[in-house]
C-alpha cells in the first residue's frame, strides 16, 4: 500500500494567502516591502496592533491596552478642560486634596509624570519589535533604509512630545508648589472681593533694601470674575494704617521719621525699610515668616487696608530683578509708548539726562523686550510717578494679554522658571484651584477696571482726603444701583 505524502507547498500557500502579515510571502521583495510599511504605519497609528497582526499577541494586546488606556485619559482631559478647566486644573494640582492631606498634592502630576514614562518605553519596545517583524533583509535595498529612518523619526515625533508632557507634569507640580502655600488657610471674600496686594520690588544696585515701587491692589468679584486694580502712590503721605501694631505706634496716620542711618520718610514705599531694617519687625509681626509672608509686607498689607477701607488678606511679589525673564519667556511684550523715555537713573540731582541715560525708549508702538518693559516700569525721572504708575499698570494688562493658553504652551518651561524666581506669594493653593482660576476665565473678555489715587482722579496728591479715597473705592466695587427717573 502506498502512502500518499502531504501537499505541503500547497497548504503552505494557502497560509500565505490567509494570513499574509504574519506568515507572508518571505521570497518575494515587492510582498515583504510592502508588508513592512503597513507595519511601521500600522505600530505608529494604534502601537500595538502591529503584534496583535504579525507578531507576539500578548505584547500586542497590552501594547493595545496601553494605547487605548492613553487615548481615553487624553479624551477625558479634553473634555475637561473645554467644559471645566478649573476642575481639571484642581485635579492636576491637587488642589482637591484637604488641608490636613496637603503634603500628598504631588501625587496626581507625579503620577502623570510615570504613566506618560512608562508609555514612552512601551513605545520604544513596541517601535524595535515591529522593526524586527518587518524583516528588513527581505526588502527593498532602498525600502530597508527608508523603514529605519521613518521609524526612528516617528518615534522621536511621538517620543519627544511624550517626554516633553512628562517634564511639564514636573516643572507644573514643583513649580506650583513652589510658588504657593500648601496648607495655608483659604479666606472668605470680603464684601463679594478678592483683595490682593501687588507689589513691584526693586533691590537694584545702590539701594540698602528692597523698596516698593509698585503697589496696587487687584480686587476679583467672588462672582463675576470682574479685575479692578487700584493704584496707590508709592509717596502717598500721612495715611493711616487698618488695626494693628502699626496703627498703634501711628493712631493719627504714618508721619514718617527720618533717621542719619536708615533715612526713612514718609511714603509708603518707605513702610518696608522702617519695618524690617531699622526696626524689629519680627517683634511687630510675629507670625509673617511663619505665613509665608515678611512683616514689611504685612505692615504694607495694614497701610493699604488702611487707605482703601477694605481687607486685604493676600499679596503677590514681583522683583523687578526677575521681570525682565518673565517679558523674554513670553516673547515679548506689545506696548504703545506717548514719550521718549530714558533708561537709567541720574547720579545727582539736576545732572542733564545726557550724562547718565544709557539708552532711550522711542515713541510709538513696540515690541518689547524684558531689559525695555524693565525700564518703561521703572523709569519717572523726566516724567512723574503718576505717569509711571500708568505705564506699570499699561504694562500688566499687556503682560496679562500676552498669557494666552497658546503662549504659555510655547514658551512653558521658560515662563515656569521665570515666575518661580520673579513670584512670591502666600496665595493658599486651595484657592488657586478652582476658584481663581474660575474667576479667571470668567474675566479673560472683561475690560480691567482701574482706580488711581491721583489728582487725575480726583485725589490731593500733598493732602489726601482718606475718606474721599474710600469712597471713591466704594463706588467702584460696588456702584450704586441705578434708579429710574420719576416720571415728569
Amino acid at each position: 500500500m502506498s502512502v500518499i505524502a502531504p501537499a505541503r507547498p500547497r497548504a503552505r500557500a494557502a497560509v500565505v494567502e490567509s494570513q499574509p502579515m504574519r506568515h507572508p510571502d518571505a521570497s518575494s521583495r515587492r510582498v515583504m516591502t510592502r508588508r513592512g510599511w503597513w507595519l511601521i504605519v500600522l505600530n505608529f497609528l494604534l502601537p500595538g496592533s502591529a503584534q496583535v497582526l504579525a507578531g507576539n499577541r500578548r505584547l500586542g494586546r497590552f501594547g493595545l491596552a496601553t494605547t487605548l488606556f492613553l487615548w481615553a485619559v487624553l479624551i477625558l482631559a479634553a473634555l475637561g478642560a473645554l467644559l471645566w478647566p478649573s476642575g481639571l486644573f484642581a485635579l492636576a494640582t491637587g488642589s482637591f486634596i484637604p488641608d490636613f492631606l496637603s503634603w500628598f498634592r504631588w501625587v496626581p502630576l507625579t503620577l502623570v509624570q510615570v504613566v506618560l514614562v512608562g508609555y514612552l518605553v512601551v513605545w520604544i519596545v513596541l517601535t524595535i519589535d515591529t522593526l524586527r517583524l518587518v524583516r528588513l533583509v527581505r526588502t527593498g535595498p532602498i525600502a530597508r533604509w527608508a523603514m529605519a529612518v521613518v521609524s526612528v523619526g516617528l518615534l522621536f515625533l511621538t517620543g519627544s512630545g511624550a517626554a516633553w508632557a512628562a517634564q511639564a507634569a514636573g516643572t507644573t507640580r514643583d513649580s506650583f508648589a513652589e510658588l504657593f502655600a500648601q496648607s495655608a488657610p483659604v479666606v472668605p471674600p470680603s464684601d463679594g472681593y478678592y483683595n490682593i496686594l501687588l507689589l513691584g520690588g526693586d533691590s537694584g544696585d545702590g539701594r540698602d533694601s528692597m523698596r516698593f515701587d509698585s503697589i496696587s491692589v487687584a480686587s476679583i468679584n467672588a462672582t463675576t470674575g470682574a479685575v479692578t486694580i487700584t493704584g496707590i502712590p508709592r509717596d502717598m503721605p500721612n495715611f493711616p494704617f487698618a488695626p494693628g501694631p502699626l496703627q498703634d505706634e501711628y493712631p493719627d496716620g504714618h508721619t514718617g521719621k527720618f533717621d542719619e542711618t536708615c533715612g526713612w520718610g514718609s511714603g509708603i514705599n518707605q513702610l518696608r525699610t522702617e519695618v524690617e531694617v531699622c526696626q524689629d519687625g519680627n517683634a511687630l509681626y510675629p507670625d509673617a515668616v511663619a505665613n509665608g509672608s515678611e512683616p514689611g509686607i504685612e505692615a504694607t498689607k495694614d497701610a493699604a487696608e488702611g487707605i482703601m477701607g477694605i481687607k486685604i488678606p493676600y499679596y503677590v511679589l514681583l522683583d523687578m530683578q526677575g521681570f525682565a525673564d518673565l517679558v523674554d519667556a513670553l516673547g515679548g511684550v506689545d506696548i504703545t509708548v506717548d514719550e521718549r523715555l530714558p533708561k537709567g537713573g541720574p547720579a545727582y540731582d539736576g545732572q542733564p539726562v545726557d550724562d547718565w541715560a544709557f539708552g532711550w525708549i522711542e515713541p510709538g508702538a513696540q515690541r518689547m523686550n524684558g531689559d525695555t518693559a524693565q525700564w518703561y516700569a521703572r523709569s519717572r525721572y523726566t516724567t512723574s510717578d503718576f505717569d509711571r504708575m500708568r505705564r506699570q499698570r499699561q504694562l500688566q494688562e499687556a503682560i496679562l494679554a500676552q498669557f494666552t493658553p497658546q503662549n504659555v504652551l510655547q514658551h512653558f518651561q521658560q515662563v515656569a522658571a521665570a515666575s518661580t524666581n520673579l513670584l512670591k506669594t502666600d496665595l493658599p493653593q486651595g484657592l488657586i484651584a478652582p476658584t481663581l482660576v474660575d474667576l479667571a476665565l470668567k474675566a479673560k473678555d472683561q475690560p480691567v477696571t482701574t482706580i488711581e489715587l491721583t489728582p487725575a482722579g480726583g485725589v490731593d496728591e500733598f493732602h489726601p482726603d482718606y475718606d474721599q479715597v474710600k469712597q471713591i473705592v466704594r463706588d467702584k466695587l460696588h456702584p450704586p444701583t441705578p434708579t429710574e427717573s420719576p416720571a415728569p
